[in-house]
């Protein structure tokens, strides 16, 4: 099962938010099958924005921050049947666009979840169903992920 994450996931893991939120962002991260986990471009790209505009790390320990979580998991990029799939989303859905534009990526590249606690929780899309891992106890297709 291919999983997709959100950038609060690693947001959070890297120490952006509450203690609580890092060491259950990491655990998560840990827990995964890293050969399944997929990061949207558009996700490296608002975690670079986070970091140096809300974390205040410089500009450079920002990238360094993505460049290091594209070493370890496979990243997706963006495209044009992407983005009109983002487009309907927008409009059907009431998504921002750049959060549209990571569920569409996600689901052109056959992903089963997206990890995220800024998307509603439950909402499937074209195969991808939203799942917020920061819920307690963990939703069902986490725990079948995880076990």
């Amino acid at each position: 099962m291919e999983i997709a994450l959100d950038t609060n996931v690693l947001a959070y893991a890297e120490g952006v938010g509450d203690a609580s939120r890092q060491a259950t962002a990491l655990a998560l991260i840990e827990r995964l099958p890293a050969a399944q986990v997929r990061l949207p471009a558009q996700v490296l790209g608002e975690l670079v924005r986070v970091l140096y505009g809300k974390a205040g790390r410089s500009r450079n320990e920002a990238r360094q921050a993505a460049l290091g979580w594209a070493d370890g998991f496979a990243v997706l990029d963006s495209s044009w049947p992407a983005m009109l799939g983002a487009l309907d989303l927008c409009v059907d859905h009431q998504l921002s666009i750049w959060d549209a534009l990571i569920l569409s990526v996600a689901a052109d590249a056959g992903c089963r979840l997206l990890l995220s606690e800024d998307l509603q929780h439950g909402f499937t899309w074209r195969g991808v169903t939203v799942v917020n891992p920061f819920l307690s106890p963990a939703p069902e297709l986490l725990q079948a992920v995880l076990a």
